[in-house]
């Protein structure tokens, strides 16, 4: 996970799972991301295999000054970024210093 100015950045690798394949929600300040990776279909024997297969879930508690309405979730290439907001409040500001 990776805070930047304006929000929580969370990437996540799931190659070969499907966007319909994962289920993120977020509840309050914790989010969770649960899925399942599926066996694919063969038409030969299968003599080896080193994939795994069968549900996932990632729990992870983000700090409570995340904006629920501004989450934004991409899956390319199998990596899943997740981005959500800081709230206002908590956005840096500069403060002018007048002369007195």
């Amino acid at each position: 996970m990776e805070e930047t100015e304006g929000s929580y950045v969370l990437e996540a690798d799931l190659p070969g799972v499907k966007e319909d394949d994962v289920d993120l929600e977020l509840r309050g300040n914790e989010l969770s991301i649960h899925g399942e990776v599926k066996e694919r279909e063969r038409t030969g024997i299968l003599r080896r295999s080193t994939r795994q297969v069968g549900q996932f879930e990632y729990r992870v508690t983000l700090p409570a000054d995340v904006d629920p309405d501004q989450v934004n979730a991409t899956l390319r290439d199998g990596v899943l970024r997740v981005e959500v907001a800081k709230t206002e409040a908590t956005q840096p500001r500069r403060i002018q210093i007048t002369k007195g």
